[in-house]
C-alpha cells in the first residue's frame, strides 16, 4: 500500500490518538527502515526505546518464529518454560526475587502501585497508601499510572484521578524529606526522566530515597520502563548511583519489539502479591518470552560497554553541532537543548524528510536509537541532524 493509500486508510479507521509524522514504515534491518516506495530512514528512535536490538535481529527472529510454531499462548494456571527461564534471567542479573509479567510499562507501574499499596495496608493499615512521585515524571495512561505521573499536562478531561499520589521535585532532598508521612508507603522514581526532558536525577537525591525508603520501611520503586535494558550503559539505570530498589519495573526494550511488561520484586516484598491479587491474560506469553530470553543472552558486559562508547561519542558529535546548546541524558537516552528560536518538532520533521527519524522530548531533540546501531548509521544521521540545525530557522 503506498504512502497516501495507508495515510487515507488510517486516518479513516484509526482512532486519532497519535500526532503521526508523515512517515510510513514498512519493513527494516538493524537500525535501518525503510518505506513501501523504498525510502531509506536511519533510526534513532527505535520504537521509542524498544527496538533494543533493531529491526528484525536473526537470532531474535529465529527465536521468536520457532516459538510461535511451538506454543504461541497458554493459560497463566499453566506452566511454561520461556516464562519460568526469562525470569530466571531477570532476578539472576539485578539479584531481586520474583517477577511479574505483564503486557506494557504502564501495566508494569500499575502491578507496582497495587503491591506498594497492599505492602503498606498489611504492615500498617488502610491509612499507608499514599505513593510519593516526582515532579516532571511520566508512569503510563493508566487513570493509577496517570495519577503517579507529575505532569500537569497530563491531568486533563479525565477527572477525577486517583488520590493517594503525592509530587515532590525531582533533586530537592528537603521537600522530599517534608513529604514522607506514616501515610507513605513508596516512592516512585525515574532515574532519567524521559518523557520530562531527558533528565537524570542526582546521585545524592537517589541515594536518599533508598535511605528514607529503609528508614521509614517505605517501598523504592524504579521504574525502568524506557531506561532499562542496557539503554543508559548499564542493564537497568539505578546501577549508576549505587543503590538497589525493592521494586524495579521494566518493559520496551525486554521485548524488543513484542509486548512485555515487567515487575521485579526484593526481599522485602516478594510475597506481598498472593493468588487472585493480580493477573494478567497475556502475561508471561511464551512468543513474547522467547523474544526476551534473546535479549538477556545479548545484553552481557560486552554490550553494554559498547553502548557506553557508541553514548560517548554521539554526546561528543551533539555538542560540536552549530544550534546545539546542550546535550544530557545518559548512555543512549539523549535529550539536546537547541538554541533559541530553533523548534524542535520543526526540526525533527526536517531530518525525516532527509531521511533520518528523532524524536522529541518537551522542547529537545531526543535519541533512543537501537543499541546495536553501528558507526556509519550513527555518523549517516548526525551528519542529517548537523545539516538539518546548521540551516533551519
Amino acid at each position: 500500500m503506498k504512502h497516501e493509500e495507508l495515510k487515507k486508510l488510517d486516518r479513516q479507521s484509526i482512532l486519532g490518538t497519535y500526532a503521526r509524522s508523515d512517515v510510513s514504515i514498512q519493513r527494516g534491518k538493524g537500525a535501518v527502515c525503510w518505506s513501501e516506495e523504498g525510502k531509506r530512514y536511519v533510526d534513532f528512535t527505535a520504537g521509542i526505546g524498544v527496538n533494543a536490538l533493531g529491526y528484525c535481529d536473526p537470532q531474535w527472529v529465529e527465536a521468536v518464529a520457532k516459538q510461535a510454531a511451538t506454543l504461541q499462548h497458554a493459560s497463566n494456571l499453566y506452566y511454561t518454560e520461556p516464562c519460568a527461564l526469562l525470569a530466571e534471567k531477570l532476578t539472576a542479573k539485578t539479584g531481586l526475587r520474583k517477577v511479574f509479567f505483564g503486557n506494557s510499562g504502564a501495566e508494569a507501574n500499575e502491578g507496582a502501585i497495587k503491591a506498594a499499596r497492599k505492602y503498606g495496608h498489611e504492615k500498617y493499615g488502610v491509612e499507608r497508601f499514599e505513593i510519593i512521585s516526582l515532579e516532571n515524571s511520566f508512569h503510563g495512561r493508566t487513570m493509577a499510572t496517570v495519577s503517579a505521573t507529575g505532569q500537569d499536562s497530563f491531568h486533563r478531561y479525565f477527572d477525577p484521578f486517583l488520590d493517594g499520589f503525592r509530587h515532590v521535585p525531582a533533586n530537592d532532598i528537603e521537600k522530599l524529606r517534608a513529604a514522607v508521612s506514616d501515610r507513605t508507603c513508596a516512592i516512585m522514581a525515574e532515574m532519567v526522566q524521559g518523557e520530562g526532558g531527558v533528565i537524570p536525577l542526582s546521585a545524592p537525591f537517589v541515594q536518599e530515597i533508598e535511605r528514607l525508603c529503609a528508614e521509614k520501611d517505605v517501598l523504592f520503586i524504579v521504574d525502568e520502563v524506557q531506561t532499562g535494558i542496557g539503554r543508559t550503559g548499564k542493564f537497568f539505570a539505578y546501577e549508576h548511583f549505587g543503590v538497589k530498589p525493592d521494586i524495579v519495573t521494566a518493559a520496551k526494550g525486554l521485548g524488543s519489539g513484542l509486548p512485555i511488561g515487567a515487575i521485579i520484586f526484593g526481599e522485602k516484598c516478594e510475597t506481598v502479591l498472593a493468588a487472585g491479587d493480580h493477573g494478567s491474560t497475556f502475561g508471561g506469553n511464551p512468543v513474547v518470552c522467547a523474544g526476551g530470553l534473546v535479549v538477556m543472552e545479548r545484553i552481557d558486559e560486552v554490550f553494554l560497554e559498547a553502548v557506553r562508547g557508541k553514548a560517548a561519542y554521539i554526546t561528543e558529535q551533539l555538542r560540536k553541532m552549530e544550534g546545539v546548546s546542550d546535550v544530557g541524558g545518559l548512555g543512549l537516552m539523549l535529550g539536546v537543548s537547541l538554541a533559541e528560536g530553533k523548534d524542535a518538532k520543526a526540526v525533527v520533521a526536517a531530518c525525516a524528510e532527509k531521511g533520518a527519524l528523532f524524536l522529541t522530548a518537551k522542547e529537545k531533540v531526543r535519541l533512543l536509537p537501537p543499541l546495536v546501531i553501528g558507526k556509519a548509521e550513527i555518523d549517516e544521521g548526525l551528519a542529517i541532524l548537523a545539516e538539518t540545525l546548521a540551516t533551519f530557522e
